[in-house]
């Protein structure tokens, strides 16, 4: 039971840290990067349609995107959704391919996106002390003895303190990436 308990713990916030880590992946570094785009909607046909099924995304260049549609008539939704996901890209369209050119981030900009990762980090660790709470409640249900009951609170919180440092170091690892320049 304790195991169990412990393993649905772990699991939960290793879900945290893996959707922190996936979530950083958008947010741009100053290089052409095609996961900035994975969350760009286009509406095609009337449907909300992720950009990665509509297109092939390639890095001709370090700081260059060429989005090629496999439907031409996808070009000027495309170019909508790109606009619309607020991105700070401006798309070229020439009417085969859409270019994106990169630009330089600013340096308050690069504060601002460090803002957002420390929001997206600060997340994190609620979701990892909402599996904390969780765990205990189900600790507290399971009616098991006072000692062992303390020995799990106390293996819960040394998983807590484990993931909300790898919390902290994916932080400190985009920080950095970020205020590179």
């Amino acid at each position: 039971m304790e195991e169990e308990i412990l393993l649905v713990v772990e699991e939960n916030m290793e879900k945290a840290v893996l959707n922190l880590a996936e979530r950083m992946k958008t947010v741009r570094t100053g290089r052409a990067n095609p996961s900035s785009l994975d969350k760009v909607m286009v509406n095609y046909y009337g449907a909300m349609t992720p950009l990665r099924q509509l297109a092939n995304i390639t890095v001709p260049e370090a700081r260059q995107l060429l989005i090629k549609p496999f439907d031409r008539g996808a070009l000027s939704g495309i170019e909508k959704g790109i606009y619309d996901a607020d991105l700070g890209y401006t798309p070229n369209n020439d009417g085969e391919t859409i270019r994106i050119v990169i630009p330089d981030l600013t340096e308050e900009r690069r504060r601002e996106l460090v803002k957002q990762v420390k929001g997206m980090g600060e997340e994190a660790k609620v979701s990892i002390r909402n599996a904390r709470r969780d765990g205990l409640d189900s600790l507290k249900k399971a009616e098991l003895p006072e000692d062992d009951e303390k020995r799990v609170e106390e293996e819960i919180q040394e998983l807590v303190n484990k993931y909300n440092k790898k919390v902290d170091d994916e932080l400190a690892e985009k920080e950095k990436d970020l205020m590179v320049v």
